[in-house]
């Protein structure tokens, strides 16, 4: 039996530790010291089921670590059968699945739960693998995706290493028996994650996506940042070819007053108006025509042909990338 040969192979303090493992909390501990090596295989399959003992046997194996040829040698057949097996079951379901068993990620923003359905959408954006220690200071794996469908998009935590390489940038998945908390989607090891056939995803919510995970908008050229829509968010670089002075305006539809100051941003092809508002007009300070700089994570208006910043928008990107004190190169 193979599960018994990998018993054998494992020294008594790797044995130990394998026992007292979180994957094998469902044996009682009684058991588990009263129980010979030899007759251990058969009780994890007792408490565990098949597949589940494979599943724990695995993660124990990297835990340890006994990352080595003879072990997982011996187990690799038995992880690919359940892995071919839990794609075919997802496969099935998506067949008999009926278009009210999805829904949209909007629809679950709004609702905050699932319930027994599925949601679809394109992975914009992967963040790097994470970790994080669990009560007993066992170290787990996780990391985000930013994911988009056509109505909307949402944060998404996924719990493992495998799941790292398995979901790729820029492919679509259903997503099924996930945990809602807050607005973000917790997919864990027994959540079911299939890729499926291309979804039409707007440019505008593409960007929202990449940013649940990186608020740090990668810089794109003026002329891309104006056919996005109003309060779309970007970032742009390029030259200061004016600066207006601090004019302190009335607030509409408010009682009171603020300072207000404009500078134009050229990157070779176009340019456009960055407003700053309040405080943040302080940021301008040192600044003067010919620098170059990068402004991130300002919001499209069309009304006023500028992009601006409000107060804390442009205190959150300055704290991330100085943003407009950044790069001070004459051109």
């Amino acid at each position: 039996m193979t599960l018994t040969s990998i018993l054998e192979e494992l020294d008594e303090s790797e044995y130990k530790k394998m026992l007292f493992c979180y994957c094998f909390d469902k044996i009682p501990k009684g058991v588990k010291t009263g129980t010979s090596r030899e007759e251990m295989p058969q009780i994890i399959i007792q408490h565990l089921g098949v597949d589940e003992s494979i599943s724990a046997i695995k993660d124990t194996m990297e835990w340890i670590p006994r990352k080595d040829p003879t072990i997982q040698d011996l187990l690799r057949p038995f992880v690919d059968k359940l892995r071919n097996k839990h794609e075919e079951e997802n496969r099935d379901q998506l067949k008999s699945s009926q278009p009210d068993k999805r829904k949209t990620i909007k629809d679950v923003l709004t609702s905050g739960d699932l319930g027994n359905k599925a949601i679809t959408g394109k992975v914009v954006q992967k963040s790097a693998l994470r970790t994080y220690e669990t009560q007993q200071k066992e170290k787990k794996f996780f990391f985000y995706l930013g994911v988009s469908d056509e109505t909307s998009c949402i944060k998404v935590m996924v719990y493992g290493e495998d799941r790292h390489q398995d979901i790729q940038e820029g492919s679509c998945y259903s997503f099924r028996d996930v945990i809602m908390e807050e607005n973000v989607m917790k997919v864990t090891k027994w959540s079911k994650v299939e890729r499926t056939s291309p979804i039409d995803v707007p440019e505008k919510l593409e960007v929202e996506a990449e940013m649940l995970i990186y608020p740090q908008k990668p810089v794109c050229s003026i002329t891309k940042a104006r056919e996005y829509a109003d309060k779309t968010v970007v970032s742009v670089e390029g030259t200061v070819t004016e600066i207006g002075p601090v004019e302190v305006v009335n607030m509409k539809n408010q009682r009171r007053k603020k300072d207000k100051q404009d500078f134009h941003l050229n990157d070779g092809k176009d340019s456009i108006r960055i407003t700053l508002w309040g405080k943040d007009t302080k940021q301008l300070t040192g600044t003067s025509d010919g620098d170059f700089v990068r402004v991130t994570n300002v919001k499209i208006n069309h009304y006023y042909e500028t992009v601006s910043l409000n107060s804390t928008d442009f205190t959150r990107i300055f704290k991330i990338q100085s943003a407009i004190q950044n790069v001070k190169l004459r051109l």
